[in-house]
């Protein structure tokens, strides 16, 4: 598995970035997309990162359009949707792909490192079907909102899978435990 801190990110507005830059906190990457019927979530990501941040804890937003085009705005457009609907502070990236093929290096070296999702993914693989979408199979990030929790010390603590809400309890206390390490 590569080493995650030392894989190149871009955030939303150009600038350098990797994990490296986020050493030593918690971490919960987030795929994410603005015309996706689990983008409210958003709203409970900001509550998260406000509740948490002080103690250590980042919400790191990866926008992508790989699931039904729900990500179609330029750089721009997204960070300005996330600012006026749901008052984002958290670091938002640019826009690449999180499956199939040309899927960013960060997101090929977190569906290595944890394939499994905690969380009901065959049920919301089987509604996706149901829409007519044709979704993937793990180890592929099923859906937009999926969320890797990476640990102070850079391990993969958890993955979970898109229909955990920001505030579901086996999130909460799998943030609040790796901030206690």
């Amino acid at each position: 598995m590569a080493d995650l801190a030392a894989i190149p990110l871009t955030r939303i507005d150009g600038a350098a970035d990797s994990l490296a830059e986020h050493e030593g906190n918690v971490l919960l990457v987030v795929n994410v997309a603005s015309k996706c019927g689990l983008t409210p979530q958003y709203e409970g990501l900001e509550a998260l990162y406000t509740q948490y941040k002080d103690q250590g804890f980042e919400v790191l937003g990866f926008p992508a359009n790989d699931f039904g085009a729900q990500e179609p705005g330029t750089h721009d457009e997204i960070a300005e949707f996330c600012s006026i609907n749901y008052g984002v502070s958290f670091p938002l990236f640019a826009k690449a792909d999180v499956t199939g093929e040309g899927k960013q290096p960060l997101y090929a070296a977190l569906t290595e490192a944890k394939p499994d999702k905690i969380g009901p993914a065959e049920d919301f693989r089987e509604r996706l079907k149901g829409y007519g979408m044709t979704p993937t199979q793990d180890p592929e990030v099923l859906w937009n909102f999926e969320k890797f929790l990476i640990g102070r010390d850079g391990t993969i603590a958890a993955r979970f899978a898109p229909t955990i809400e920001p505030n579901a309890p086996e999130l909460v206390g799998a943030i609040e435990t790796e901030l206690a390490k």
